[in-house]
């Protein structure tokens, strides 16, 4: 069987303000044990990680994630049992612009850059430079002008940890965010947070080809007040890579 990623939403929505809840914690994780996303309103940032869905707070402070918590947006695959499926170390990685080159070179070798990925990196880290924020209920706001408010960033010192990746091809724009997308979660499960860049001195990957795709989109009518062609690619690019591809 070929190994399925499972997305709530499209980012575009998301990008023009779609935050309310399309699905369950309880429901997304059933489709995935690793991904990544946020919550309704976009209260905090999610890492989903050994099939457990934890919640990164505006301090940076991780919370396991109550099953009956809202989702707006999201995407998770199974990783372990994976059909196309390869580990491998990652040595030192200064920054997170080398660690997509890494990751790209995998791909590349792999004859996957029109697939999706799913990878996990368990490491060593000096530094990982992240961010959440605080929900705030919403309807056409943009996420660029949500973030302007209810962002924090803050920065994770000498700490282990995993990075979940997610990766999605270029002509996928618009569904997710083109390239990679890094979300950080301490090995003692309290700190994470959506990433920007990173300091890495070792570090071992697990990477998964994903074929297939399922996007669960809204069901209200408020969707389709949506123009989702419209959302800025710039402003994406921003507020879901750090300004970085």
């Amino acid at each position: 069987m070929q190994t399925k990623m499972y997305q709530v939403s499209t980012l575009q929505a998301l990008a023009l303000g779609y935050t309310r809840s399309v699905t369950t914690v309880e429901e997304l994780i059933s489709h995935g044990d690793t991904g990544l996303g946020t919550f309704e309103n976009v209260d905090g940032e999610m890492i989903v990680l050994d099939g457990q869905c934890f919640r990164a707070m505006v301090t940076g402070d991780v919370v396991a994630a109550e099953p009956t918590l809202g989702v707006p947006f999201a995407a998770v695959a199974p990783l372990q049992g994976a059909e196309s499926f390869k580990s491998f170390a990652t040595g030192e990685v200064k920054t997170i612009t080398a660690l997509k080159t890494l990751l790209n070179l995998q791909i590349e070798e792999w004859f996957g850059l029109n697939s999706m990925h799913v990878v996990r990196i368990d490491g060593v880290f000096e530094k990982v430079s992240a961010r959440s924020e605080v929900g705030q209920r919403s309807h056409h706001v943009t996420l660029k002008d949500m973030l302007s408010k209810t962002q924090k960033d803050f920065f994770f010192d000498q700490v282990e940890g995993s990075l979940v990746c997610v990766y999605f091809p270029d002509y996928m724009d618009g569904i997710n965010a083109p390239g990679w997308h890094f979300h950080f979660l301490s090995k003692d499960h309290t700190k994470g947070g959506h990433v920007f860049e990173i300091d890495m001195k070792e570090g071992t990957a697990q990477m998964a080809k994903v074929t297939e795709i399922e996007i669960s989109l809204p069901s209200e009518p408020a969707f389709d007040t949506y123009a989702l062609k419209e959302a800025s690619q710039d402003d994406i690019k921003k507020v879901e890579q750090g300004g970085k591809k």
